[in-house]
């Protein structure tokens, strides 16, 4: 038929093509505006799912799943670490009646000849010794790291070296001439105080045993014993870094504290000459028994 095929498209037709093949092609059935073929809108897209649509649930919820482990394993470390703390804690408290002190007639015959600051420079070199040893000690332990066992080695590091330093503490206080008075529970309170604030015992103001072992002292211990703690973390590296880290750590926080303890008494010792009638210090019935490598650094040569 003549208007079968528009003018403009039968110029194209090959030679040798059928006609209905070229009606199929360029008819106006196959055209733009057919009937039988649906032609999208550009607004079909928006009515259609897909699948990154279809995928957002279980991505969300997989994220908010993801989230809350996080949040439940920080709660739980947080509750973990402050209950390592609060153990720790109460085991210095326990020990600090414990820790065997000499009194100065002991250490001016241990050390003959020595004047107070000799004798307080060999007192806080041996306690430096001692934590230096307990340091490689703990560190030596963790030499091949065994998780479980970590926050124990810890434990144990920190208190040992508040057994020392509270020693220390309380034999710079004899060395100075300034024995806090009291029984040997309010003595140690002081010195555990002491030990606590970092400066020396406050005569002129004497602290009961339930004002010092009340809130504020308390606090301020866990504080004390949580900058221990992260201070101490290096101690646990593996392959005996952490035994040489330990060693080196400790000594220097304990003539840190014990350097500070002693400006503050050296300000208002009491001469030797000036101490008269000074009895003997009562020992506990149950002492600490130090390791032997802890005794000897503490004792250092006479």
């Amino acid at each position: 038929m003549t208007g079968a095929t528009p003018f403009r498209k039968r110029r194209f037709r090959g030679k040798g093509a059928p006609a209905e093949a070229e009606a199929l092609t360029t008819g106006p059935e196959t055209g733009p505006g057919a009937t039988g073929l649906p032609v999208p809108s550009s607004d079909a897209g928006a009515l259609l799912p897909s699948a990154t649509g279809a995928d957002e649930g279980p991505v969300r919820a997989s994220g908010a799943r993801r989230l809350q482990a996080v949040r439940n394993g920080v709660r739980k470390s947080r509750e973990g670490a402050k209950a390592a703390v609060l153990f720790i804690a109460d085991r210095i408290i326990e020990n600090a009646p414990r820790v065997p002190v000499r009194d100065l007639a002991t250490l001016r015959s241990q050390f003959p000849g020595l004047g107070p600051d000799q004798l307080a420079d060999k007192l806080i070199a041996g306690a430096a010794n001692a934590t230096s040893t307990v340091g490689a000690g703990i560190g030596a332990a963790a030499m091949l790291p065994v998780p479980p066992a970590m926050p124990a080695e810890l434990a144990t590091e920190i208190i040992g070296v508040a057994a020392i330093e509270l020693k220390l503490v309380a034999e710079l206080h004899e060395v100075y001439g300034l024995r806090p008075p009291g029984s040997l529970k309010d003595r140690s309170t002081a010195y555990l105080t002491a030990w606590t604030e970092e400066r020396g015992v406050d005569l002129t103001r004497p602290t009961t045993l339930n004002a010092a072992l009340g809130g504020q002292m308390k606090r301020e211990l866990r504080q004390q014993i949580m900058k221990r703690m992260f201070r101490s973390l290096p101690n646990l590296m593996p392959f005996m870094v952490g035994a040489a880290v330990g060693a080196v750590m400790n000594r220097r926080d304990t003539k840190k504290v014990a350097e500070k303890i002693r400006g503050d008494l050296r300000a208002r010792a009491v001469p030797w000459h000036a101490l008269t009638g000074l009895a003997p210090l009562e020992q506990p019935r149950d002492p600490l028994l130090a390791p032997p490598a802890w005794r000897k650094a503490l004792e250092g040569p006479n």
